[in-house]
């Protein structure tokens, strides 16, 4: 009976997270260089009349809303999946080097003129490959050497893999100035620009994945107690980390196709989940993907309302928010070593 009635007080924070996640959400779409009123928000959106006023909040605000909501739900669950699936508190899209990937096979794509692909939803395909590429080659070089891939190893191997490739799509950069100035703001990890068709190329990848990861979090659960527990429990630990895989792929690689390399989501709101409700992915991946959604809005509404600019890198604020975290965190995992 007591794990029934926890059950129903986290469902019910669940659903108080939910409906802040709305209102902030909508708070954000109101905040810009003009200030609208929830109000407008609301007769934009349910009232269309193609206003200036509609126009901006449905042309320009809501997408970039929008897609800030899916960037930061995709990410927060594939770190929660990638630190089940790897038994590493550290394990993230970013720090796994999965971010790199997806990152400079966009950025390949869009300055080889023969790639005709490289636009719209088309990119999506070209940082679901990267970001698969880019993990595989973590795993192989984090399993080199006894003991296999440890959690220590896999971070290594991700932080050489991230260096490497973040140089190459540096140097494609540095060589190619159109496409430098196309995705400038990109690179960092910025939200400006999007619009609904960015938002609709991507949302279907992004809901497949949180659905899929939702529905499967009992054996997330499982999978997180290491291979000898989870396989006397009667799951393959090698399936189920190769589905892990598969999902941290497509979600990691449509949140870079959107947004750009956006780091440390998919690090901090796993953990401020654990926090809250402990060590069951069946509450774990549910907070994360509401709380990842929200810290990216938030991230982004404080980013372009403190410095006065629509364009300021979301991926900038995120980096001043996680990076602190993270030492936290790496020093409170040494010490409790």
């Amino acid at each position: 009976m007591r794990g029934v009635g926890r059950d129903r007080g986290l469902l019910l924070a669940l659903l108080v997270l939910l409906g802040l996640g709305v209102v902030i959400a909508a708070q954000a779409v109101a905040i810009g260089t003009t200030p609208l009123s929830l109000a407008q928000v609301g007769e934009a959106i349910f009232a269309f009349d193609g206003s200036r006023d509609h126009l901006v909040i449905t042309m320009l605000r809501l997408p970039r809303v929008l897609a800030g909501l899916l960037v930061g739900a995709a990410l927060a669950a594939a770190g929660a999946v990638m630190q089940a699936a790897t038994g590493n508190p550290l394990a993230s899209p970013g720090l796994l080097g999965i971010n790199a990937g997806a990152a400079f096979a966009v950025i390949l794509a869009m300055a080889l003129p023969a790639v005709g692909a490289a636009t719209g939803g088309g990119i999506l395909w070209f940082a679901f490959f990267g970001a698969a590429i880019a993990g595989f080659a973590v795993h192989v070089l984090g399993s080199l050497g006894p003991n296999g891939a440890t959690p220590l190893k896999l971070v290594l191997a991700g932080a050489v893999i991230s260096t490497f490739l973040t140089s190459l799509t540096t140097a494609v950069l540095i060589f190619d100035q159109a496409t430098l100035d196309v995705v400038r703001l990109w690179t960092l990890g910025s939200l400006s620009g999007r619009t609904v068709g960015d938002v609709i190329a991507v949302a279907p990848f992004v809901g497949i994945g949180l659905v899929a990861v939702l529905l499967l979090r009992a054996q997330f659960t499982t999978l997180s107690l290491g291979a000898e527990i989870s396989g006397g429990l009667g799951q393959s630990p090698l399936l189920w980390r190769t589905i892990s895989v598969v999902l941290v792929v497509l979600l990691a690689g449509s949140a870079v196709a959107l947004a750009g390399p956006v780091g440390f989501v998919g690090l901090v709101m796993p953990h401020v989940a654990r926090l809250l409700v402990g060590a069951d992915y069946r509450w774990i991946l549910p907070y994360s993907v509401v709380g990842g959604a929200l810290l990216v809005v938030i991230a982004d509404m404080l980013g372009h309302s403190l410095f006065a600019s629509q364009d300021f890198p979301v991926g900038v604020t995120l980096a001043l928010i996680g990076a602190p975290f993270f030492l936290w965190l790496a020093r409170y995992r040494l010490r409790g070593a």
